[in-house]
C-alpha cells in the first residue's frame, strides 16, 4: 500500500517549488530551510518519486514536481479561501473572472454593480488578459475571449457580433451625401493584436461597400485596444469600427451615431469557457448566466439593427 504524503510535506513542496527556493519557503512557512528539506525527501520517498533535482546549491523541478505544482497551488489556495470565508462574518463567495483588456476597463466594470446588486456581494477579481490565459496558475473560475482557445476546457458559443462604423453626432452632420461613404471624415483604426488577426478593417468595409479603398483607408488615428478607439470616436477625432457589444450604449444615449449603415459580422463567436473544477459553484453558475445575458442584449441592441 502506497502511503499517503503528509499534508505539512505537500505544504513544503508546494512553497519550495512556487519561491524556487528552500530558504524562501521555510521563511513562508516559519522553519527551518533544513525541515523543509526533510519534509520534501519524506514526501519524495512516500510518493516513490522524485520532485526535486538537486543540482549543486539549486533545486529544480523534476517532471513529477512540474505536474503536481499547480494543482497544489490550487489545492492549498481554495483551502485558504474556505478558512478565511468560513472564518468571517459572512460567507462571501471568490470569483476570479478573465475577459479581454477592453472589456475589463470600462464594459464590465461598469456592470458588476448590477451583478453584486443581484446576486449579493463576492470578492471578486476581475482581470483584463490577452489569450492565452493561464487558468489553473491563476485560478480562473471563467474567461470570455474572441473565438473558441480552449476546448480543453468546456467551452461555448454564447453570441456572434459585427463592427459598425460610430462617430460624434457633429462629425455626422457634415458627411456630404453625394461625395462617398464617410468622405472627409478621420478614421480611427484599432490594432486588434495577434488574437484579433481576423477582426475587419476600414479596408475590408470600403471593399464591402463596392468602393476601392485608396489611401485613405490606412491614414488617421490608431489605437491598440478596442476601449481605445471607442473613446476617441465619443471625442470626436474622427470614425471608429467597433464592436457592437462596446458601443450600443454610446449610440443608444447619442453619444455616438452610426454615419453609415453597413456593418460586417464577425467571424468568430464570443466564448464562455469554465473549468470543470469552477462548473459546479453557484456563484459561477450566477454569474455565467448574467453575463450571457448582458452581452446579447448589448449585441442585440435595437440601436444596431
Amino acid at each position: 500500500m502506497v502511503t499517503s504524503p503528509s499534508l505539512k510535506g505537500l505544504q513544503a513542496f508546494e512553497a519550495a517549488a512556487r519561491t524556487g527556493s528552500f530558504a524562501a519557503a521555510a521563511e513562508e512557512l516559519s522553519v527551518s530551510a533544513a525541515a523543509v528539506s526533510q519534509l520534501i525527501r519524506t514526501v519524495e520517498e512516500q510518493m516513490g518519486r522524485k520532485l526535486f533535482h538537486r543540482v549543486n546549491r539549486k533545486v529544480v523541478l523534476t517532471e513529477a514536481g512540474v505536474e503536481m505544482l499547480p494543482r497544489l497551488t490550487m489545492a492549498f489556495h481554495e483551502i485558504g479561501s474556505v478558512s478565511r470565508e468560513l472564518g468571517g462574518d459572512a460567507f462571501r463567495p471568490r470569483l476570479v473572472v478573465s475577459v479581454p483588456p477592453s472589456m475589463a476597463m470600462g464594459w464590465l466594470s461598469q456592470r458588476l454593480s448590477g451583478f453584486v446588486a443581484s446576486h449579493g456581494a463576492a470578492d471578486i477579481s476581475l482581470r483584463g488578459d490577452d489569450d492565452p490565459v493561464p487558468f489553473d496558475r491563476e485560478l480562473i473560475d471563467i474567461r470570455l475571449s474572441y473565438g473558441p482557445h480552449y476546448r480543453e476546457h468546456p467551452t461555448e458559443d454564447i453570441t456572434r457580433d459585427a463592427v459598425y462604423p460610430v462617430c460624434a453626432p457633429r462629425l455626422a452632420s457634415a458627411i456630404k451625401a453625394d461625395a462617398g461613404p464617410l468622405a472627409g471624415l478621420s478614421l480611427i483604426h484599432t490594432d486588434w493584436g495577434p488574437t484579433g488577426a481576423s477582426f475587419p478593417s476600414w479596408r475590408n468595409w470600403f471593399e464591402a461597400e463596392g468602393v476601392q479603398p485608396g489611401r485613405a483607408a490606412q491614414r488617421g488615428l490608431s489605437a491598440n485596444s478596442s476601449r481605445a478607439a471607442l473613446d476617441l470616436a465619443i471625442s470626436g477625432l474622427g470614425v471608429a469600427l467597433a464592436q457592437g457589444v462596446y458601443c450600443a450604449e454610446a449610440v443608444e444615449d447619442g453619444r455616438l451615431v452610426r454615419p453609415a449603415a453597413r456593418a460586417i459580422a464577425l467571424r468568430q463567436p464570443y466564448c464562455l469557457t469554465i473549468p470543470e473544477r469552477s462548473a459546479r459553484r453557484d456563484v459561477v453558475a450566477a454569474f455565467r448566466d448574467w453575463l450571457i445575458e448582458e452581452c446579447r442584449r448589448a449585441v442585440g441592441s435595437p440601436a444596431l439593427r
